[in-house]
């Protein structure tokens, strides 16, 4: 059913979890009341795959899609951003899901619906990830979203990390809680802290953090992670920026970026994607710990400023433009 475009080369960066169809309505008001929509793609984890795919990496996206209209819809978005999607399955027996999205006045959190249980995603399992070469990826990153969804798909998020962890490659882990998936919240607590134990980046929001670590500071909740062998903690603290402690070279540092002033919020959803895309990509750049938060707080604050969730992503051209604009980093902000 799919036109498929496979590079010859195997991508150095993965990411998984479930993509879905997004309806966006296109006026103000409730989802009850709302006549007309727009179809976007949707999910926390192609967000990143696209923003990484944007700024030159070559991303391989890994999930599962029904054999229907909106599967082919999601490949032929995530290819034509660049994506790799020769581990995107086709899952013939279940269908791909949906979720519909309020516009909400004044940069408020918009209202979702979602049409996801029993979503071909959801029935991954550990067999998807058979044809990955872990040799040649170069980073995975992972979020708390695909253990959320089944039984089987937990399976292969442990398997993945494991996998990558095993072969060296460099972990990044954005906890992205999704409590409404859980079955309790002490399950999801165990869980992505025992997912959290195999990665090195670790990106959590302050309220994320303190749920799932029992720790109110962000000094507190990074420390809470290094004991476990993260080497760098970045937590989001939102509009004030961003806060980092980790360990380079044998020594240990802790500082906080400030965020970058925004004063036309559009969309806040994606935010905390747009923000692992500027930390990642900067650290896989080579730049500095203190370079690649900063990154993050300028490409969290681009993706507010947009109608949809990816769609403030910026390509590597528009990147370089808005980073030479910047003052000097200076090592007391």
């Amino acid at each position: 059913m799919f036109d498929t475009h496979t590079p010859t080369k195997p991508p150095d960066i993965l990411a998984f979890g479930e993509a879905m169809a997004m309806f966006v309505a296109d006026d103000l008001g409730e989802l009850a009341e709302v006549e007309l929509f727009h179809r976007r793609i949707a999910g926390a984890d192609t967000n990143v795959a696209i923003g990484l795919a944007r700024l030159g990496f070559h991303v391989g996206w890994l999930s599962r899609v029904g054999d229907d209209s909106f599967g082919v819809f999601i490949r032929r978005m995530l290819e034509a951003e660049g994506v790799d999607c020769r581990h995107l399955h086709v899952d013939t027996a279940h269908s791909t899901g949906l979720m519909f999205k309020e516009r909400a006045p004044g940069g408020s959190d918009p209202r979702v619906e979602y049409f996801r249980r029993g979503s071909a995603a959801s029935h991954m399992t550990p067999d998807d990830i058979g044809k990955v070469d872990f040799t040649a990826l170069r980073h995975l990153h992972a979020t708390g979203i695909p253990p959320a969804l089944s039984d089987s798909a937990r399976a292969l998020s442990r398997q993945a990390l494991r996998e990558a962890r095993a072969n060296g490659t460099t972990i990044s882990f954005d906890p992205n809680l999704r409590p409404s998936l859980w079955q309790s919240e002490a399950d999801m607590r165990d869980t992505l802290n025992e997912l959290a134990g195999h990665a090195d980046w670790i990106l959590p929001g302050l309220t994320e953090g303190r749920l799932l670590t029992g720790h109110e500071t962000p000094h507190d909740i990074a420390g809470f992670y290094l004991d476990r062998g993260a080497s760098a903690v970045i937590i989001k603290l939102g509009p004030e920026g961003s806060y980092y402690r980790g360990v380079l070279g044998g020594r240990e540092e802790s500082f906080t970026v400030a965020g970058f002033q925004v004063t036309d919020v559009i969309d806040t959803v994606g935010a905390g994607d747009g923000f692992a895309v500027g930390v990642v990509s900067a650290l896989l750049d080579g730049r500095s710990p203190r370079e690649a938060v900063r990154r993050g707080n300028l490409i969290g604050a681009q993706a507010v400023q947009v109608v949809g969730d990816m769609e403030g992503l910026p390509s590597r051209q528009r990147l370089v433009s808005l980073e030479a604009e910047l003052p000097p980093l200076l090592p007391s902000s």
